[in-house]
C-alpha cells in the first residue's frame, strides 16, 4: 500500500513537468523568450551554439535543420559560417556562394564570404562583397562597416594601387622566354 502511494505521489510531481510550458528558457535566464517549439529547431540551436564558441555542435544542429527543412539560404549560409568558424575555408566559401546563388541579397551571407576572402588575402573581392552587404543593409551593421574599412584599408596597403608608378617592360629571352623587368 504504501509502495502505490509513493508510486502516486511521483506520478503526480512528474505530471506538471509534462505539460507544454510556453515560457521555457533552457538556460533559465529571465527574458529569452524561447518557446518549446523554437528549442527543437535546428537552426536556433545552431545559432545559439554559434554564439556560444560551440562551433562543432552547431554545425551538427545545422545539418539537422538542413535535413528537417532541406537546403535554404539561411541553412547553406548556416553551415558556411560554422565551417569558417572551424577555419575550413574552402568548404564555407562553397557553402556560401551556394546560398548567394539562392538569394544574392542575403547579407549575412554576402559578410561572411567577406570574411572568407579576407582570410585569404582576397581584398578587392573582400572590399566588393562588403560594399555590397552595407548596402543592403544600409548601413546599421558596424560589423559590416569595420570589415568593410577592414578590406579597403588591406587593399590600398596591398601594393597594387595607383600610388606605384613602376614602368614594365617584357623583355625577350630566345624560344620562347621572356624577363619581365620593371623601373621605379
Amino acid at each position: 500500500m504504501m509502495r502505490m502511494i509513493g508510486a502516486a505521489l511521483v506520478v503526480l510531481c512528474l505530471l506538471p513537468a509534462c505539460q507544454r510550458d510556453e515560457n521555457f528558457t533552457p538556460d533559465g535566464l529571465p527574458g529569452r523568450g524561447i518557446t518549446v517549439d523554437d528549442a527543437v529547431d535546428g537552426l536556433a540551436v545552431g545559432h545559439r551554439l554559434m554564439a556560444a564558441g560551440e562551433y562543432d555542435l552547431a554545425l551538427r544542429a545545422y545539418f539537422r535543420a538542413a535535413a528537417e527543412q532541406g537546403p535554404g539560404v539561411d541553412v547553406l549560409s548556416a553551415i558556411g559560417s560554422a565551417n569558417l568558424r572551424l577555419g575550413r575555408l574552402g568548404q564555407a566559401e562553397s557553402l556560401l556562394r551556394r546560398a548567394l546563388e539562392a538569394d544574392g541579397s542575403f547579407v549575412p551571407a554576402l559578410n561572411n564570404l567577406g570574411v572568407v576572402m579576407v582570410e585569404r588575402q582576397r581584398w578587392g573581392e573582400a572590399r566588393h562583397l562588403f560594399q555590397t552587404a552595407f548596402a543592403l543593409d544600409s548601413g546599421r551593421s558596424t560589423e559590416i562597416r569595420e570589415n568593410l574599412r577592414l578590406a579597403i584599408a588591406n587593399l590600398e596597403d596591398s601594393g597594387y594601387t595607383s600610388k606605384n608608378n613602376y614602368n614594365f617592360a617584357l623583355v625577350r629571352r630566345g624560344n620562347g622566354r621572356f624577363l619581365l623587368l620593371s623601373t621605379p
